[in-house]
């Protein structure tokens, strides 16, 4: 297979990961998460997208970085089967919280992700350091994303 076309694999991933969990998180958009109680720092409904995208590319050109040094090689090979394990932990959260609308089932699904690109992340680092440096504004963006998990969770929770 040629490096374009690896390069396109590892990218596509990502996105297609994000494609199909926007389908969960569309009607939940829609007609569940207006009706939430958000807290301040709520950014509008037009940035997750343009975010998500970008940091869909990172995490494919990260994934391509580590697959070019050989998946032949014990670090490489965990840091792409933990980045797929990373990968599906990110579209269950949208089908937690969005489709099944569990916020707090999705809290604690967030925690996991954020442990696993974590992890991911200093795996990738120990093997392109560039690889890991693309995932930190994921990470970054996933910690935002559990805080505001969070807050909706306790926001909108039935009284006692």
């Amino acid at each position: 297979m040629s490096t374009f076309l690896r390069l396109l694999l590892a990218v596509s991933l990502p996105i297609l990961i994000g494609g199909l969990s926007s389908v969960a998180t569309a009607r939940g958009v829609q007609d569940w998460y207006p009706s939430l109680i958000k807290p301040s720092f709520n950014p509008p409904a037009w940035v997750f997208g343009p975010v998500w995208t970008l940091l869909y590319i990172m995490m494919g050109i990260a994934a391509f970085l580590v697959w070019e040094k050989g998946p032949d090689r014990d670090l490489v090979r965990a840091g792409l089967i933990l980045f797929g394990v990373q990968l599906a932990l990110n579209g269950l959260w949208s089908v937690l919280f969005f489709g099944m609308r569990l916020p707090g089932v999705a809290f604690a699904e967030i925690i996991l992700l954020w442990g696993a690109i974590a992890i991911t992340a200093f795996l990738f680092w120990r093997s392109v350091p560039a690889a890991g440096l693309l995932l930190l504004p994921y990470l970054a963006w996933v910690s935002f994303a559990a805080i505001l998990n969070g807050s909706i969770w306790i926001l909108n929770a039935p009284s006692r």
